[in-house]
């Protein structure tokens, strides 16, 4: 069994709470700039990256990261800034994991605004809805009949041009209401299923990165 000491930067895409139900470890807030060197003075062996700082603050560095590699941590990353960073830096040993991690690292997805939301200050919870599930969920309402496929593509596309921080099923639904792409009635339908049957993708790479951690752990 390790004895390496986890961290993991999250909040955002599962909550400190629920985190702690599935991995024992330290957890801190989403990750900016400056946050991996200070970590690396702590003698943490394993670091896990999920949530981080995109627009109001200064990223976390690629430099941090590779610096942590080379002292021997693991450094896992998936589900969103972690994801993003693992895309960039997987050649240099730091460990990818979940369905967006693969996204960025086939070039299926590119902008960081796939991954953003505005958050509540206090609680990192977001109070907007990523891009990246807003796709799946409209693929899954589609296979489900309840919207066609050309609707569907027509309104990832509108919700794309939306600002990150204003993304919302709501608004979703009254924009597509309002370019014509279905009724008042399907749009409700719509609506209920997105909010009661969301893919959010985020958590559940999220607990990837938590469940590769434990493995790790046992290493």
């Amino acid at each position: 069994m390790s004895d390496r000491r986890i961290l993991v930067f999250t909040g955002t895409s599962i909550s400190h709470s629920e985190a702690r139900t599935l991995l024992d470890a330290t957890y801190r807030p989403p990750v900016f700039r400056g946050n991996i060197n200070e970590v690396l003075q702590e003698g943490y062996g394993i670091i896990g990256i999920i949530d981080g700082i995109f627009f109001n603050r200064a990223a976390v560095a690629h430099k941090e990261i590779l610096r942590a590699l080379e002292a021997g941590v693991y450094v896992v990353g998936g589900g969103s800034m972690g994801a993003l960073r693992a895309s960039e830096l997987d050649v240099h040993g730091m460990i990818g994991v979940g369905r967006i991690y693969e996204w960025y690292r086939d070039g299926v997805i590119e902008d960081d605004d796939e991954v953003a939301v505005a958050t509540n200050p206090d609680t990192f919870e977001p109070v907007s809805v990523p891009m990246v599930n807003i796709r799946e969920t409209l693929k899954a309402a589609f296979m489900e009949g309840i919207i066609d496929h050309d609707t569907c593509i027509e309104l990832t596309a509108i919700v794309k041009k939306t600002q990150y921080g204003q993304r919302s099923y709501l608004g979703m639904v009254r924009d597509g209401i309002r370019a014509g792409l279905f009724s008042d009635e399907v749009g409700k339908k719509l609506l209920h299923y997105c909010r009661n049957q969301e893919t959010d993708v985020k958590k559940e790479d999220a607990i990837t990165v938590l469940n590769k951690i434990k493995e790790l752990a046992k290493v």
